[in-house]
């Protein structure tokens, strides 16, 4: 099972290509697996920068916390580009984003599997409401029907970041079952805890979705 923990900032729009090669110079020339971080997912949504980072072990349990060796430097060299996002922010954990929710199905886990990131606005204390709406559909058969493999809710000061992963060979069932009678009804029951993060921009669905611009997965 692969562990993630979310960062998000505000990034500088149209940064990406600069912040990307700052990763891309040290994944190269350090080992990040050894302080067990497996892969990393740098996205963009509007003005916000998210880094998914994987781990082979819980970092509760194997106490290894950092992301890479170079820590201190990538952060200077990605500082006039990516800055904090909470207002509430003292130090660099307070990036890290609060996982209230997750979801994986019983049985072993698909070899082929694609990751999808929705961004949103979510109420303040709306947490829970969120999470128990997803248990109630989690618990049926729509998860099955779109090749849902897995599902992780995150919140950051009023950030919503959804992990959802799908078996590959049905990844577009997304975008094509949007007026799913079971989706719909999931999306109604959302609407008073989540909110498009920019509603003057936001046309559809599409628009709620992370653009990946970075991908470094560990070979050994």
């Amino acid at each position: 099972m692969v562990f993630r923990n979310v960062i998000v900032c505000h990034m500088v729009p149209g940064s990406e290509n600069i912040v990307g090669d700052v990763f891309g110079y040290y994944d190269r020339t350090t080992r990040p697996q050894d302080l067990g971080v497996i892969g990393r997912i740098l996205l963009s949504h509007e003005d916000l920068y998210l880094h998914v980072i994987e781990r082979s072990q819980d970092p509760k349990v194997s106490g290894q916390t950092r992301g890479l060796p170079a820590f201190q430097k990538i952060a200077e060299e990605i500082g006039p580009y990516v800055t904090p996002y909470p207002r509430y922010w003292k130090n660099p954990s307070d990036s890290v984003a609060k996982e209230f929710y997750q979801w994986v199905p019983d049985g072993p886990e698909p070899e082929d599997t694609t990751m999808t990131v929705i961004v949103g606005r979510l109420k303040p204390g709306a947490e829970p409401d969120v999470a128990r709406v997803f248990a109630e559909s989690d618990a049926g058969s729509l998860p099955a029907e779109l090749g849902v493999t897995g599902r992780w809710l995150y919140s950051i000061d009023d950030v919503y970041v959804h992990l959802l992963e799908q078996d590959t060979s049905v990844a577009e069932s997304m975008r094509h079952n949007h007026h799913k009678p079971a989706f719909s009804k999931v999306m109604e029951e959302l609407s008073p805890y989540i909110s498009p993060y920019r509603p003057d921009l936001w046309r559809g669905h599409q628009d709620s979705l992370a653009k990946p611009f970075y991908r470094w997965r560990a070979e050994d």
